[in-house]
């Protein structure tokens, strides 16, 4: 057996393909470039729960109906919010999320991707001292998101964030879709799924991974020479943050996908700037991986700019993870759906290596 499972078939899905030779992300028959940007989400959301859901709204429904389920959302979590904020906003968040309903409904499904749009602003602003802003039950997913952030949300960064969740909604069978699909085959709620998804994506190997990224260029930019610093990482046995994918063998596609946001954001000095530097630290850290590991390919991942994307929307680097979550929660949702139909326990094999006692006879 592999190490990682890595090449074992472990489910058939509708929902997403991943090509890693050819850099190609499908979702639902749909390539990523022709959703990125052009889809917003709560499309994608319904792309992806359709088939899984009886009685699946229109486009205009399903957003009304997420903003209406951030309103309950909010009232629900509004009274023990602020035991959560001592906890790391992604531990609060999980925290806040258990307490729902753990049903298998559209309903059920509705209030989890609006509880990490809500919770995670909720719980940054408590963070600064201040008080949560209520949802906007009529406003847009993303932009009610920013606007319970700050207070306000532009059309541009509304849009930005928008196309964040879309870029990031499914994956293939990543760790924490996996993850969510085991617990799901036990035919536990959607609720128990999805929190099993969110403890895989913390760890740093899967997407705990953005908010280091931007510590790697405050760290290059502190020390002047992106080439020495990159190097000097590689000699210590460091990995270079948003670089390498356990799939792609070549550029990630859906780092061009981000690039192409942020630099729609450009026209604001200080993104325009933040790009034009990363874009050189890029190029330097290609270069010097391609020289230090010239068996493996390893190329620009996810990661690198969905760090430049949050943090020029207004999110802090501690709180990237939740905000990836807030992305990937449809695509969770859907395989968990996908693998209850089967009606099958996921249950693989184990080899025992370990030591055998003496029978007597």
């Amino acid at each position: 057996m592999a190490n990682g499972l890595d090449d074992v078939v472990a489910a058939d899905t509708v929902l997403s393909d991943v090509d890693g030779a050819g850099g190609h992300l499908t979702i639902r028959g749909h390539s990523l470039m022709e959703l990125a940007g052009r889809w917003r989400y709560a499309q994608v959301v319904r792309l992806l729960f359709d088939g899984f859901f009886d009685d699946l709204p229109s486009d205009t429904e399903l957003e009304k109906a997420i903003g209406n389920a951030r309103v309950e959302v909010f009232d629900r979590v509004q009274p023990m919010v602020a035991q959560l904020a001592p906890l790391d906003i992604y531990s609060g968040m999980r925290a806040g999320m258990a307490v729902l309903p753990d049903g298998d409904g559209l309903a059920d499904a509705l209030r989890l991707i609006a509880a990490q749009a809500v919770l995670t602003p909720a719980l940054l602003r408590l963070g600064r001292g201040e008080t949560p802003v209520a949802p906007d039950e009529n406003a847009d997913h993303a932009g009610d998101m920013l606007r319970m952030l700050s207070g306000t949300a532009s059309p541009a960064l509304a849009k930005a964030l928008d196309s964040y969740l879309v870029t990031v909604c499914d994956h293939g069978l990543n760790a924490s879709t996996f993850a969510t699909r085991v617990v799901a085959s036990t035919q536990a709620g959607l609720t128990s799924a999805i929190l099993a998804g969110l403890g895989a994506l913390k760890g740093p190997l899967h997407g705990g991974a953005p908010g280091p990224v931007i510590e790697m260029l405050d760290a290059i930019e502190a020390s002047g020479d992106a080439t020495a610093w990159l190097r000097k990482e590689i000699a210590h046995g460091e990995r270079i943050m948003g670089f390498g994918h356990r799939i792609y063998r070549v550029r990630d596609p859906r780092a061009d996908a981000l690039k192409a946001v942020v630099r729609q954001l450009g026209s604001r000095s200080e993104t325009g700037s933040r790009l034009a530097f990363a874009e050189t630290v890029e190029q330097a850290a290609l270069e010097v991986l391609r020289i230090a590991k010239p068996q493996r390919s390893i190329q620009t991942n996810v990661e690198f700019y969905t760090a430049l994307l949050l943090e020029a929307v207004g999110f802090p680097k501690e709180a990237f993870s939740n905000v990836f979550a807030a992305g990937r929660v449809a695509g969770w949702i859907a395989h968990a759906r996908e693998q209850q139909a089967t009606g099958r326990l996921i249950r693989p094999q184990s080899r025992y290596v370990g030591p055998v006692p003496d029978l007597v006879a």
